[in-house]
């Protein structure tokens, strides 16, 4: 599994509780990890569709009759799969993650490893990158990305030296943004650091929240009686909406209750948290921060 080493691969597809007959769908195909294995547990007369907008991931498509990969970003869930005949599914798989392959592939500009230009673009037509981010928003923009976003306390002050460094020249490699930021990166916290900011711009780049929300509101739209929603978010912004939306129904405030202080909601969780074994995150790294989430439509 070169391109990817799917996380929580058993966990996440026995949360789906398949049926040999069943219409599934794989939000975040990738290296096809977890499809290959949906696909294992299908009979005959099971399908499986499959989303991801990254061109690079279009090349592990599987050659499968019951395999069918749309090249969308399942913000889009609900329009393309009508496009395709299926108005209803039985269960729906997102990994929420960016794949190795993205973080390994150095022009992607995804990871803090390599000096390589400023990109982070999932869906490679995409007109913002993370270059266009630091050298053309606005100071209190971009202060707000690396807060919201990042997590970073002191995101105003970074943005302030950000834009005075632009001034002088441009800033378009992950090196020239490491330099400009030194003086916010203490060797015993810089890979943390770091992490957080390119982060913070990746969410920004892919608007990876606002896809969330639109794709976990057309869930109930979507799936069959008993079918499921299993869900693996990597940081604390993601896993709070999929956990609030399971809980609540919406993302922020609170739904209304009626007389008897009670609130309908669309979902209802299956289990609890689950997360990866330490063997597992001693063999992939990258599984550290995953949580799966799962859940049903309330009965």
């Amino acid at each position: 599994m070169s391109y990817h080493n799917p996380v929580l691969l058993k966990e996440s597809v026995d949360a789906l509780n398949i049926r040999p007959d069943g219409v599934y769908v794989d939000v975040t195909f990738g290296g096809g990890g977890h499809s290959k294995e949906i696909l294992s547990r299908l009979g005959e007369e099971g399908k499986l569709f499959a989303f991801d907008q990254d061109p690079d991931a279009h090349e592990n498509a599987l050659d499968d009759e019951r395999f069918t990969l749309i090249p969308q970003n399942f913000r889009y869930i609900e329009r393309f799969l009508r496009f395709y005949g299926a108005r209803k599914v039985d269960g729906v798989l997102g990994d929420f993650g960016v794949s190795s392959h993205q973080f390994d592939q150095a022009e992607r500009g995804f990871s803090t490893r390599f000096d390589a230009q400023l990109d982070m673009r999932m869906d490679q037509k995409a007109e913002v990158s993370a270059a266009h981010i630091i050298n053309y928003y606005a100071q209190d923009d971009i202060a707000n990305i690396l807060f919201q976003y990042g997590e970073l306390r002191n995101g105003r002050a970074m943005a302030k030296v950000i834009v005075a460094a632009r001034e002088e020249n441009k800033i378009e490699t992950s090196f020239q943004l490491k330099e400009v930021l030194a003086p916010f990166l203490p060797k015993a916290k810089e890979h943390k650091i770091l992490a957080q900011i390119f982060q913070a711009l990746r969410i920004e780049v892919n608007q990876e929240l606002e896809v969330l929300k639109e794709f976990l509101t057309q869930i109930p739209n979507i799936l069959n009686e008993e079918g499921r929603l299993s869900v693996i978010s990597y940081h604390s912004l993601e896993d709070r909406l999929v956990k609030r939306f399971i809980q609540k129904g919406m993302f922020e405030g609170e739904p209304e209750k009626d007389f008897y202080g009670n609130f309908s909601v669309p979902m209802q969780k299956v289990g609890g948290l689950i997360l990866p074994s330490k063997e597992e995150i001693k063999i992939n790294n990258r599984a550290r921060s995953a949580k799966l989430r799962i859940a049903k439509l309330k009965s």
